[in-house]
């Protein structure tokens, strides 16, 4: 791979980039449960191919609890019925909104995600899936490695 800039100079070079993405992404997790929010952290990591994202939000749900099974099967998560309709509606909102660009948002998949969510919910869970994705984009666009 080529040489990038390194992730110590991105947060030196921009700290106020840092700390915006760090403050939209608490305030849109501190509404909702720390244990979806890692399931949506991670989707959405995976969807964007960013290891180092992904490393870090699987370490971060098994250390606060997350069973490890749940975290295996995270990708094909409509297969399987592991997971709760909230959190089940949580997801399809991520791909959603993830792959915004690939058909936009339908009528449907609103309406499905506004049932488990309420407006206020629905709109910090909007929030906390912009910040990973634009977190995603930055590791992925600089080459950020995950430390094994």
């Amino acid at each position: 791979m080529s040489k990038r800039i390194i992730q110590s100079d991105v947060y030196k070079l921009q700290p106020a980039i840092v700390k915006s993405l760090i403050g939209l992404g608490d305030a849109a997790a501190h509404e909702l449960e720390h244990s979806l929010i890692h399931l949506v952290k991670l989707r959405a990591s995976q969807i964007n191919g960013c290891a180092f994202c992904q490393h870090m939000h699987a370490n971060e749900a098994r250390k606060d609890g997350e069973q490890q099974h749940r975290l295996d099967v995270l990708p094909a998560w409509k297969e399987v019925d592991i997971f709760s309709a909230r959190e089940r509606a949580a997801l399809a909102w991520t791909e959603a909104m993830t792959l915004v660009a690939n058909e936009g948002i339908s009528d449907e998949i609103y309406a499905a995600t506004a049932q488990h969510f309420t407006e206020k919910e629905l709109i910090n869970l909007t929030a906390a899936i912009v910040t990973i994705n634009a977190w995603n984009r930055i590791a992925v666009g600089f080459h950020f490695a995950p430390a094994f």
